[in-house]
């Protein structure tokens, strides 16, 4: 049953990517081209996003889920430095390609090369990152 609310809730997912326009990666560029041809639409969807999970967060205080032992428990609010190096990682590379893993397996079915190109990238660094953090944590930070 876990497994088929995971591909129903998934394939919405998708979809919404779709509709929004999120797979398309002029959209996101043009989101972060601040004095260019600026396109406010990932604002949309982002805000889309962030209030019915900021509802949901309050609404399940205290109960249990129907398919998990236990919700998620909320992130934590520090910055350290995994946070800070993998966001700008994110960043960077979601701003040159214009996509992010979501939109970029979504669009594996029309991206074309590109976008088969840039999930093989993701999942490079997916099973790269792991054998590179121990080497990353033991390095101190100049002053």
């Amino acid at each position: 049953m876990r497994v088929l609310v995971s591909f129903l809730v998934g394939s919405l997912f998708g979809l919404g990517l779709l509709i929004s326009g999120m797979t398309d990666t002029t959209k996101v560029q043009g989101w972060l081209d601040l004095f260019g041809d600026w396109d406010p639409t990932l604002a949309f969807v982002m805000g889309g996003a962030i209030v019915p999970m900021a509802i949901a967060w309050q609404v399940t205080r205290g109960r249990r889920p129907v398919l998990a032992a236990a919700f998620p428990t909320r992130p934590g609010s520090s910055l350290d430095r995994p946070l800070i190096i993998g966001s700008t990682l994110f960043g960077m590379g979601w701003g040159l390609s214009g996509l992010c893993p979501g939109p970029a397996i979504a669009s594996l079915g029309f991206g074309g090369f590109g976008g088969a190109l840039f999930v093989v990238a993701m999942i490079s660094g997916m099973l790269v990152a792991p054998k590179l953090r121990p080497r990353l944590d033991q390095r101190t930070v100049a002053v």
